[in-house]
């Protein structure tokens, strides 16, 4: 559609948007809340067999817990956001509310069962769970599996929407493509295309239509040979700017222009990986003066520069060896999700 401005996480400033916005956990953007966008949570729940009889705990961070906790309302008989508290306070609070839903990351699902297991002792058929519903993140493969089986629970996927938390798609398995809401469209990652016919082969971004906006939701699906045009295949991958960990999007940009203004940074690495249950991600500094690489100080400025930027924990590492001259910052996601942060070079 002519005149459709092509906008990704970074344009998201909200210094021109009004009424209720929706502020990023690491506070470098905002959108408008949208009276759909609860609609659509509450439809996507439904189709994924909530239903008015279901007692729902929404285990998400905010600013998205509350808006989900709100759209299963609609649905079922109760709802509580509890917000991703330890795992030993969301087991009393399943207990407490009665829950036969649980809305959570994948990964914080694998986490809460290993300690049922492992810690509590606990047995996870016990909570009486009926319906668990993933989002925020990537799953590892297998996931929805394991954990149907662990739990004797159907257990569903919605897409959320990385902007508002909105629920954009939702899938029964994890060999199913996305059954998309209204506005969630594949498109190119190099050009400013959405594939209203048939997507060729291949990586395709996940956008969002919204007013006169589409908006790069920085998900990549691979396209196979055949795709229903009113399906569309779930993301594996991330690409851009922004990289997600434990359900949380980083500013790369924001990264980068924090450890410019540290003295002695040549250059960095972010590390992540799945090595258990959780996203883990380590930073690691090559300084370009030797008298730094020892010295705790500066190490712990980059520490505290990293939680000015995002609530993620991210460890911090030095290198033994210097660098005289910098380089730019690179990303190793040993999970293999996040493809690089330019668009183009991937397409090709």
């Amino acid at each position: 559609m002519s005149g459709e401005r092509w906008l990704t996480r970074g344009d998201l400033t909200g210094h021109d948007a009004t009424g209720l916005l929706l502020v990023s956990p690491d506070g470098s953007s905002a959108v408008p809340l949208d009276p759909d966008d609860r609609t659509t949570t509450a439809s996507a729940l439904r189709a994924a067999g909530v239903a008015e009889r279901d007692r729902v705990v929404v285990a998400l961070a905010e600013p998205y817990g509350a808006l989900w906790a709100s759209a299963a309302a609609e649905v079922a008989e109760a709802a509580a956001p509890v917000g991703p508290r330890g795992r030993l306070r969301l087991h009393q609070a399943l207990m407490s509310v009665g829950a036969t839903t649980l809305v959570i990351t994948p990964t914080g699902a694998m986490d809460f069962l290993a300690r049922l297991h492992l810690e509590f002792l606990l047995d996870p058929l016990d909570l009486g769970l009926r319906h668990i519903v993933l989002t925020g993140e990537i799953a590892s493969r297998g996931t929805p599996g394991q954990l149907a089986g662990e739990f004797d629970a159907s257990v569903s996927e919605i897409l959320a929407s990385p902007f508002s938390g909105a629920a954009l798609g939702w899938r029964a398995s994890e060999t199913a493509p996305l059954t998309p809401s209204g506005s969630l469209r594949l498109a190119s990652l190099d050009k400013d295309e959405i594939f209203d016919g048939p997507c060729p082969e291949g990586p395709a971004e996940l956008v969002v239509r919204r007013g006169d906006s589409v908006l790069r939701t920085g998900q990549v699906a691979r396209v196979g040979r055949v795709t229903a045009p009113d399906l569309v295949p779930a993301p594996e991958h991330t690409v851009g700017d922004h990289v997600l960990i434990r359900g949380v999007w980083l500013a790369l940009s924001r990264l980068e222009k924090a450890l410019a203004k540290i003295d002695g940074v040549a250059t960095w690495e972010l590390t992540i990986s799945r090595p258990g249950t959780l996203d883990a991600a380590t930073l690691t500094v090559t300084f370009n003066r030797a008298a730094l690489v020892g010295n705790p100080m500066w190490k712990a400025r980059i520490r505290e520069s990293l939680k000015a930027i995002t609530p993620v924990a991210i460890t911090v590492e030095v290198a033994h060896g210097i660098a005289e001259a910098a380089r730019p910052g690179t990303v190793n996601d040993l999970r293999g999700q996040h493809l690089g942060r330019d668009r183009t070079a991937i397409a090709h």
